[in-house]
């Protein structure tokens, strides 16, 4: 059994400047830093910068990570590039989806039908099978559980749909923290998660259960204590935590749209 100890601790890398003042040029083809361009170079298609101070772009040669200057952070060419994430970045090549580090370097051998990005030193994958599941920051496979689909973490906790093809949440080392199995099931925000089962949509509590008794036909995570919902009727409300309706933003009727 895992001690609370041996949870996975999220990576942590200092960026060069403060990356949320760059952004990307209109087109796409570089990066701007207070409206000016950050570098000379000009690509077919740039993504922002991640921590450490790396962006994904592609050029005629391919695609890669390029650094702060413009450069290119390691030779490698890949078919597709994605950020990095703790300290690693999700990309393609003939031989499928991996991660590589900041040097380009694979982090592991395994080849993927599709990789997520890293988030609380887990990330999702999809093997040859068709199925998901979670590898740790090493690259290892978390449990042995397979899925029709795995979520990222959030808060220790992910969504899972389980081969039933009903929903649960699981947590950094792939237990189920709940007996609750619903049809769609969102991460748990700020302690409430969204949930749908027969009857419509919800929301239930850490542990599981419903945190009120009504059902809707869309919600929306809490905001401040408050969440937008549209009923069964095709009203629009607010909704309290505790269930209750406590402001009407439009009553359950048709509304014509202009032509």
């Amino acid at each position: 059994m895992p001690k609370l100890s041996d949870a996975p601790q999220a990576l942590h890398y200092e960026p060069p400047m403060n990356l949320e003042s760059i952004s990307i040029a209109p087109g796409g083809t570089h990066h701007l830093l207070d409206g000016l361009p950050l570098y000379q170079p000009r690509f077919s298609h740039v993504l922002k910068f991640h921590s450490p101070g790396l962006a994904p772009v592609s050029d005629s040669s391919g695609s890669y990570h390029i650094a702060l200057d413009g450069r290119p952070s390691y030779d490698r060419r890949f078919l597709a590039t994605f950020g990095f994430y703790e300290g690693r970045a999700t990309v393609q090549d003939e031989s499928g989806w991996f991660h590589i580090l900041e040097n380009g370097a694979p982090l592991y051998q395994e080849r993927y039908v599709w990789c997520g990005n890293y988030q609380q030193g887990r990330v999702p994958v999809r093997d040859q099978t068709g199925h998901y599941y979670h590898i740790d920051a090493d690259g290892e496979r978390v449990y042995q559980e397979s899925y029709l689909y795995a979520g990222d973490y959030r808060d220790g906790f992910a969504c899972v749909r389980q081969t039933t093809g009903l929903c649960t949440h699981i947590d950094l080392f792939g237990h189920r923290v709940h007996s609750g199995q619903y049809r769609d099931l969102d991460v748990f925000h700020k302690g409430l998660a969204r949930a749908r089962d027969d009857r419509g949509w919800f929301h239930i509590r850490a542990d599981g259960t419903p945190a009120y008794a009504a059902r809707f036909a869309e919600i929306e995570p809490f905001y401040n204590g408050q969440s937008s919902v549209r009923t069964l009727e095709g009203g629009y409300v607010i909704l309290s935590e505790s269930g209750a309706i406590i402001h009407e933003i439009l009553r359950g009727t048709v509304v014509s749209v202009p032509k």
